[in-house]
């Protein structure tokens, strides 16, 4: 079984590698642990990505992490403002680390007993990338006072 995850993992690596090539997209590899590392300037911040294939659980994974973290005075209303910005999320979620003040954009998809296309990988890249865009500066405007929780989430409920 173990031999029969590890190819289709392999498979769905390279499907991975094949739409990043094929939209010209720069990125470096880590084959041995079936890892994509790649990035992309924002309209402010900058967007990394960490890509994973993991065998065990037979899922794609997009990480993205936002390039700070949140001062200690803050976390609670980040606590806040991320769940107020997961609730309108139809793919992928923020997870928010309230100990050290780290945020987390993450976006899986299983494929077991599947095989997943270079459109959805492709589908799964833009709305990372588009996501993590238009929340990571609110979040970072939060942890800074320049933007109060309170406007945060009137402004996510006015936009619904």
């Amino acid at each position: 079984m173990a031999e029969l995850n590890m190819a289709k993992a392999k498979e769905t690596y390279e499907v991975l590698c094949k739409m990043l090539d094929n939209k010209k997209w720069h990125y470096d590899k880590i084959e041995d642990d079936l890892v994509i590392k790649s990035g992309v300037k924002g309209d402010d911040l900058p967007i990394d990505f960490i890509m994973r294939v993991n065998p065990r659980n037979e899922i794609v994974s997009f990480f993205s992490w936002m390039p700070y973290k949140v001062d200690e005075s803050k976390r609670i209303d980040l606590a806040l403002a991320v769940c107020t910005a997961n609730y309108g999320l139809a793919d992928g979620s923020f997870d928010y680390n309230l100990s050290d003040g780290t945020i987390l954009f993450r976006l899986t998809s299983s494929y077991k007993e599947s095989t997943l296309s270079e459109e959805l990988f492709e589908y799964m890249l833009m709305v990372a990338a588009s996501t993590v865009d238009i929340y990571n500066d609110k979040f970072f405007m939060i942890s800074k006072g320049m933007l109060t929780v309170q406007q945060f989430i009137e402004s996510e409920q006015s936009s619904k």
